[in-house]
């Protein structure tokens, strides 16, 4: 004999999935864009500048890949995003509304810190130190930031890493700096875009309640 478990009451107008399943990311496109932005601009830089570079490559190209590849990335993000809201609760909406802001003000504030800097200390060279580790230390950040809101173990991993190797990277100068962020950072995107799959695959195969 079965025993059947009480049902709790249906909220009018609530939705039967719950929404930890319907805000659900999927970061894969996002990641391997960053990674190849990371991989192909700052390795470009890496074996282009320095005292004996290993290639005699055009300085805006380093630049142009770096940001080729982070347009991408950001437009990918942006749209999984949008995709995951997609009958989510307004709390839900809200919240994600709000990470997508903290981008825009983030890389803002990055931007007046270092030109003002720059500025200040008469050393406009410098931007080129402080724009690609300060940006993987605004992105890591971001990161853990929306791995904490949406519970993700991954994107959060994900952030403490690129928060921690971009900024430890200044102690190398260049290109020593580029190596670690080409390396470092791409590879990390790369596995994370592997064990993404798997976390997906495996959120899939939860129980819903």
């Amino acid at each position: 004999m079965s025993i059947a478990a009480p049902h709790s009451p249906v909220v009018a107008g609530a939705s039967a999935t719950p929404s930890r399943l319907v805000n659900e990311v999927d970061n894969r496109a996002a990641y391997v864009s960053f990674g190849l932005a990371y991989l192909l601009g700052h390795g470009a830089a890496a074996v282009s500048q320095g005292d004996n570079p290993l290639l005699g490559l055009p300085g805006w190209l380093p630049t142009t890949l770096l940001g080729i590849g982070l347009a991408t990335g950001i437009t990918q993000a942006t749209v999984a995003a949008l995709r995951a809201q997609r009958g989510a609760t307004e709390p839900d909406i809200l919240s994600g509304k709000l990470l997508g802001a903290a981008w825009i003000a983030a890389f803002t504030a990055l931007f007046l810190a270092i030109t003002g800097l720059t500025s200040a200390l008469d050393m406009p060279e410098l931007q080129s130190i402080l724009w690609p580790t300060g940006s993987g230390l605004i992105v890591g950040l971001l990161y853990l930031a929306e791995g904490a809101a949406r519970r993700n173990l991954l994107h959060y991993s994900l952030g403490v890493w690129l928060a921690l190797t971009s900024t430890a990277a200044l102690f190398l100068g260049t290109p020593g700096l580029y190596w670690v962020l080409a390396i470092a950072g791409g590879g990390a995107y790369a596995l994370a875009a592997i064990l993404e799959r798997r976390r997906l695959m495996q959120y899939a195969g939860r129980p819903q309640h």
